[in-house]
């Protein structure tokens, strides 16, 4: 009885929302990569503002040197994805301004990636975002939510820690 007293609870990571637009399921994301979870789980954002932000302080894992994609891994262990718009990377970084390296350590709010919505729509890609955690055997459990998010300020992911 006394074990169940005392049994302790695992760390809850609570991921907001690294941009601005709404948030909805990976199954919405028009790339089977995605939307099957092959990456990850998580969610996919609709961004209305072109500036990504980091969602916890951490440290850069890895930047895609064409500035459509960054993954931060939180001190935990826990890498989290942010793929800008679907096949991006054929735009070559046009519309893409990173801020970061790899290696980099980042504070929660600081921006990582301006991104030009209307040159990204105009060149005929989905903006829609995917923000997955990329290595899931650090999750026991995860709830997401959707809706309308506001970067730094909306929890998006609910982790616990495994």
């Amino acid at each position: 009885m006394l074990g169940k007293l005392f049994k302790s609870k695992k760390a809850t990571l609570e991921i907001v929302s690294p941009l601005t637009g709404k948030a909805v399921q990976l199954t919405e994301v028009p790339d089977e990569a995605f939307a099957g979870k092959h990456m990850g789980d998580g969610v996919a954002i609709e961004p209305t503002v072109g500036k990504l932000i980091a969602p916890f302080d951490g440290t850069i894992a890895h930047v895609i040197h064409t500035n459509h994609a960054v993954i931060i891994e939180h001190e935990s262990g826990v890498q989290l994805l942010a793929h800008i718009g679907i096949n991006t990377v054929a735009m070559q970084g046009e519309g893409f301004t990173g801020h970061v390296q790899t290696g980099d350590t980042v504070k929660a709010g600081q921006t990582l990636i301006e991104f030009d919505i209307d040159k990204i729509k105009a060149a005929g890609y989905p903006v829609i975002t995917p923000v997955i955690i990329a290595n899931g055997e650090t999750v026991a459990e995860m709830e997401t939510m959707f809706g309308d998010v506001k970067a730094g300020d909306t929890t998006v992911i609910r982790a616990v820690l495994a």
